[in-house]
């Protein structure tokens, strides 16, 4: 039997990185493209804000005209009026003020704006009890942003404060990374369709299916399931060539187990050059993943144990979706500190994900690590997140401060 040729899980990831190319750009509507990823960088087409804004409700002065002033000897100003939103400013002479409202626009001779907690109004005479700065209390035109300045580049993540910060500048259509579509092939003569509600002997249901098209579109792919495929090459093969034509990545759950993983290469490397790049990685569980670039499109043949399954795509798997969105920006996952509960032995040179079950605790929380078999998904369930394990330790000690990568 060839021996499996493993490989390092950021080499992996940097392979990902490297070997395929983001999808290209479409022009979509501003309110479709949350979850998207730029394919251009943006550019202001105006000064933000258009014109000086007040940051608090007060009187826009002429700071000089409040030089000297305090609690014993205030400035006295004239009030000639109120600068209603969204009307432009009236002017104001010397030793005058206006009534202003956040976001309103100051009159041109006006430099600063005190906060009606510093006065008191006598008629239309205002008592000024601070000495105003140049620029207090004001947003100066073109302060957020300068015409033609760049707003947003290529490759970032469009969320609802990105689309808003396009919004307010006259961006309504954006061009953005292509949404990948990924198709899905369970492999396997034992397995049956999650709908049965009947097994035969020696089958078993495809569990892994919804779950890994549910963690494809949670990472902004849209999905395509193929079925069951038979262990029968000529199908099997006729069948991945017809879905690769119709997608941008090619997923096999199944089928890269020790025993089965030369059948998932053959079907691999004939799909396109160069074929099989990675023919194993150094993880725990999940090492028997195999990934190639057929024609330039990515192909991932996950284990077909549950556990392995779902643990591998939710870390490679998801790199080459973000991959070919264009993602630049590295996506922020949650994670938490906790006290491990006992010792965990692991094997240097490998990484281990270890998934676990949060406990509250007085001051923190306790990590329970849930072992168990690869093929079993009640641990799963049952765990809140997951523990990585670096090859460089020989295992964690009970009572380490780890750090638990939530599972969502």
């Amino acid at each position: 039997m060839k021996l499996m040729k493993v490989t390092e899980p950021q080499k992996v990831l940097d392979l990902i990185a490297t070997q395929f190319a983001a999808l290209p750009g479409e022009e979509i509507k501003l309110e479709n493209a949350g979850g998207r990823c730029l394919a251009e960088t943006i550019h202001s087409p105006e000064d933000v804000p258009a014109f000086k804004r007040s940051t608090v409700d007060g009187y826009a002065v002429a700071a000089r005209d409040t030089f000297g002033a305090g609690e014993g000897l205030p400035a006295m100003l004239e009030c000639i009026g109120e600068v209603l939103m969204g009307q432009e400013a009236p002017s104001i002479g010397k030793d005058q003020c206006i009534l202003i409202h956040t976001g309103g626009m100051l009159p041109p001779e006006a430099d600063a704006v005190i906060m009606i907690e510093e006065t008191e109004t006598t008629g239309t005479m205002i008592q000024c009890f601070h000495q105003a700065a140049p620029g207090e209390n004001v947003i100066h035109r073109g302060e957020d942003l300068q015409e033609g300045a760049a707003v947003l580049a290529d490759g970032h993540f469009l969320r609802a404060p990105e689309i808003g910060l396009l919004a307010s500048i006259g961006i309504a259509e954006v061009n953005v990374h292509r949404q990948p579509r990924i198709g899905f092939f369970s492999s396997g003569d034992e397995l049956v369709d999650y709908h049965n509600h009947r097994l035969g002997k020696a089958r078993i249901r495809d569990s892994n299916a919804p779950a890994l098209l549910h963690l494809a579109a949670q990472a902004g792919a849209d999905t395509s399931y193929g079925g069951i495929l038979p262990d029968r090459f000529a199908v099997f093969l006729e069948k991945s060539r017809a879905m690769l034509e119709e997608v941008d990545f090619l997923v096999f759950s199944g089928g890269s187990s020790v025993g089965s993983r030369d059948f998932t290469a053959r079907t691999m490397n004939e799909l396109g050059q160069p074929g099989l790049i990675v023919e194993g990685i150094s993880v725990q569980p999940g090492k028997p993943t195999l990934l190639a670039d057929c024609g330039g499109k990515p192909v991932l043949g996950l284990p077909g144990h549950p556990v392995s399954a779902l643990n591998i795509f939710s870390v490679f798997g998801r790199a080459v979706i973000e991959r070919l969105s264009g993602r630049v920006q590295k996506p922020y996952i949650p994670t938490i500190t906790a006290q491990l509960s006992r010792n965990i032995p692991s094997r240097s040179g490998r990484t281990d994900y270890i998934r676990v079950r949060l406990e509250k605790t007085e001051n923190s929380f306790m990590a329970i690590p849930l072992f168990g078999r690869s093929g079993m998904l009640r641990p799963l369930a049952e765990a809140d997140g997951l523990l990585i394990v670096p090859s460089s330790r020989e295992g964690l000690r009970e009572g380490e401060i780890v750090e638990i990568t939530i599972w969502n």
